[in-house]
């Protein structure tokens, strides 16, 4: 029998901490245990030197790097590597945005068949952009196909409308069993100031989009309630500032056992963001998985077609705090409301992001005309 053999691209990989690095490493590791597939995995060091191993049976290749810059890293081994690896491959599956993917990619004129996995557009770096949307539509007008999580990337991407054909639905899987199985300790419970107040959570890196500072806004109109805040980020000194007077714990980098307790032990959790850097939000399917209500933002991305307003949760309009304080409220004093959206909430993760059923769609689209 003929192996398919899969190449993932990405800029980095475990132990380097993102969402779209958990979802490279659960492709490796499902696909590389199959017995039709082989799977090698190229990224970059963040910095210093090359190195090669094989984790969970995928060879992770990690070329030399000279650092991160713009959010990219800048490795001159890659260019080699992908032409090296693109000729072994029967796919290949780009993680974008990644500007050094898609330039390895078109430089190599590998043969092979091209999917990219599109997580966001770029958002941030809009000079950047100028120069790199040359490139970027080259590549699209490459690639074989092209994965989404949600319709709400093609709608609310300033590229992907063009090329909608090509695209495939497939929402990010959700290791459920995982959290079933984690053990559950009152790790938020155990810090309240007042045991009569609910736990509000949050759970993200400290950057500009993540809209931190709006939910400390809000929290200034809210009672009853206590924040949590989990994650680090060039932002934690401000935010610490702003949160002078308030009810608001600062967690820091929890581990993994403690964020799934985190998830199982708050009341409600929010996802304040306000730019379409945030792409979908695996943390609400982490919240909404333990029956949580979740309060997010109608960004044009995926994040409203994760927790969707009135079913699973309330979504609030971005960069709004009087907004998201009322919705903090509404479900502050409504614990029918709670009940019913995080049942929902529950219901909907199982039904829509089994792990098992995702990776079988993702494995079709590389395999099609293979």
């Amino acid at each position: 029998m003929k192996k398919l053999r899969i190449l993932e691209v990405n800029k980095f990989y475990a132990p380097h901490i993102g969402g779209i690095e958990t979802l490279v490493e659960q492709r490796a590791r499902t696909f590389a245990a199959r017995p039709d597939t082989e799977v090698k995995v190229l990224v970059c060091q963040e910095r210093g030197e090359g190195e090669t191993e094989v984790i969970d049976g995928a060879e992770i290749i990690r070329c030399g790097s000279l650092g991160t810059y713009f959010s990219c890293p800048l490795s001159f081994e890659f260019f080699r590597k992908f032409r090296e690896l693109s000729q072994w491959a029967d796919v290949v599956e780009i993680h974008t945005p990644f500007p050094l993917g898609d330039a390895a990619c078109l430089l190599s004129k590998c043969k092979c068949r091209v999917v990219i996995a599109w997580h966001s557009d770029v958002v941030k770096q809009k000079f950047l952009l100028t120069f790199y949307k040359p490139l970027l539509k080259r590549f699209l007008r490459r690639a074989d196909a092209i994965i989404v999580a949600t319709k709400g990337h093609i709608d609310g991407s300033a590229f992907l409308p063009e090329f909608r054909e090509k695209c495939r639905i497939i929402p990010y899987p959700l290791e459920i069993e995982r959290y079933e199985s984690a053990k559950r300790f009152p790790i938020l419970t155990g810090k309240l100031l007042n045991k009569y107040r609910l736990k509000v959570l949050f759970v993200g890196r400290l950057v500009y989009y993540k809209g931190v500072s709006f939910l400390l806004e809000a929290f200034r109109q809210v009672e009853g309630c206590e924040l949590f805040i989990c994650g680090t980020g060039p932002l934690e000194s401000q935010l610490r500032r702003d949160a002078e007077g308030l009810p608001v714990h600062f967690l820091g980098k929890l581990t993994d056992e403690e964020l799934k307790a985190a998830f199982a032990d708050c009341d409600m959790f929010v996802l304040p963001s306000v730019e379409r850097s945030e792409a979908f939000g695996i943390v609400q399917q982490e919240a909404m998985v333990y029956g949580k209500p979740v309060i997010n933002t109608s960004l044009p991305s995926g994040v409203p077609y994760v927790s969707e307003h009135g079913k699973t949760g309330l979504t609030v309009p971005p960069k709004d705090a009087a907004a998201l304080a009322e919705a903090i409220r509404t479900l502050a004093n409504n614990p029918e409301l709670r009940r019913e959206l995080g049942e929902n909430a529950a219901r909907k993760v199982r039904q829509e992001y089994p792990l098992a059923d995702t990776m079988q769609k993702i494995f079709d689209v590389l395999k099609e005309g293979v």
